[in-house]
């Protein structure tokens, strides 16, 4: 296949279905670790088409929603400073700390600016010499080889008025610490095809033995989804716990070794705090010492950890798949997108966002929605 299309036609997506139906004898849990994966399911009505018993629940995959608070609260800090310019994609400004986002400290008179790549915060500095400029950078694997780049090419052209405040996560660990916690149900991983076209897939052997769960990489639309489903619930009904790659298209199992380079030039692992998860060992990237010059947090003061604000959200346990959407007694009421309660309705690849957006009505369909 060539064109998007043809990975959402109606007739094959039923094709699957039907696959999946004859082969399942037992009801299985499976997670997408990926908030695109997410809206395609959602948006598509990709678990309507699944026979009963095979539960599709959303993992940690949505980097804006996993961003800790006490980040936000540093940018708003920074951004508080007349001598200094914020940059930040658009999705994290309103993004609530525990005072506030982003866009409020925007409405107060701070300079910050949305960004469609972090080489755009060099540009600015370069044209603003006298202020000080910082990138929030946040993320999983997938956006870290671009934010690495921007420090390579400030550190690389001695600018001096750059620097980055890193949030950056990694999709391994969050998914070993799902596994371990006391209330695990997942039986299977459709593992995020972006992430692994940057890393490949070596890192997800260890945990497919260790915990006995097959992990498949997949792709982002319907067809894809639906075969990723299909080859997880194939090894599990034959009893096999090994990673499989449907997204052979763009994924190897090595990765991109040139942009694993640059990470780890740039970056070293770090323990990180996940909102709604808490902290988890080695799950998050930081400046490497090579590299600490261009460290927000050097020039600007360490971010302050505190406790999580309680709310009637359960943004958190819908980040664990544990609950969905639709379970929480805010969802559509006192929280929706205008006024949103908890960072997954906050995101456009939040999990409250897609059910708000496609089952506050009735659901799309394949055909509705091609």
């Amino acid at each position: 296949m060539k064109f998007r299309d043809e990975y959402r036609d109606p007739v094959a997506a039923r094709g699957y279905a039907d696959a999946i139906a004859r082969i399942t004898t037992r009801p299985w849990t499976l997670m997408e670790v990926c908030g695109g994966q997410t809206h395609a399911i959602v948006r598509y009505g990709i678990d309507e088409l699944l026979p009963d018993g095979v539960t599709l629940v959303h993992g940690p995959g949505c980097p804006v929603c996993v961003t800790p608070a006490e980040y936000i609260d540093k940018a708003i800090e920074i951004v508080a400073r007349p001598e200094t310019i914020l940059c930040s994609f658009g999705d994290m400004l309103r993004v609530a700390g525990t005072g506030g986002d982003l866009l409020a400290a925007k409405s107060r008179g701070g300079d910050v600016r949305v960004v469609y790549s972090p080489l755009d915060a060099l540009t600015i500095a370069r044209a603003n010499p006298d202020r000080e400029v910082v990138f929030f950078a946040v993320g999983f694997e997938t956006t870290a080889p671009a934010n690495a780049m921007a420090a390579y090419q400030a550190k690389r052209e001695g600018l001096t008025n750059v620097s980055l405040l890193v949030s950056h996560v990694l999709v391994p660990p969050a998914m070993r610490t799902i596994l371990d916690g006391p209330t695990n149900r997942i039986q299977g991983f459709l593992a995020a095809g972006h992430v692994c076209t940057v890393m490949g897939f070596e890192e997800y052997y260890p945990i497919a033995a260790q915990y006995h769960v097959p992990i498949v990489v997949t792709g982002f639309e319907p067809l894809d989804i639906l075969e990723g489903v299909y080859m997880t619930i194939r090894q599990l009904e034959e009893g096999r716990a090994e990673v499989e790659n449907q997204y052979s298209r763009s994924v190897t199992r090595a990765g991109n070794r040139t942009a694993q380079t640059i990470i780890g030039e740039v970056f070293r692992v770090t323990p990180r705090r996940w909102r709604g998860i808490g902290d988890i060992a080695e799950s998050g990237l930081g400046l490497s010492d090579a590299y600490a010059g261009f460290d927000a947090e050097r020039r600007f003061g360490p971010v302050s950890s505190g406790a999580e604000a309680k709310t009637e959200c359960i943004s958190g346990l819908v980040l664990r798949g544990e609950k969905k959407p639709p379970e929480c007694p805010a969802f559509g009421t006192h929280c929706t997108p205008e006024r949103p309660l908890g960072v997954t309705m906050v995101s456009s690849e939040g999990a409250c966002a897609a059910y708000y957006r496609y089952r506050g009505r009735k659901s799309a369909s394949l055909e509705a929605a091609s």
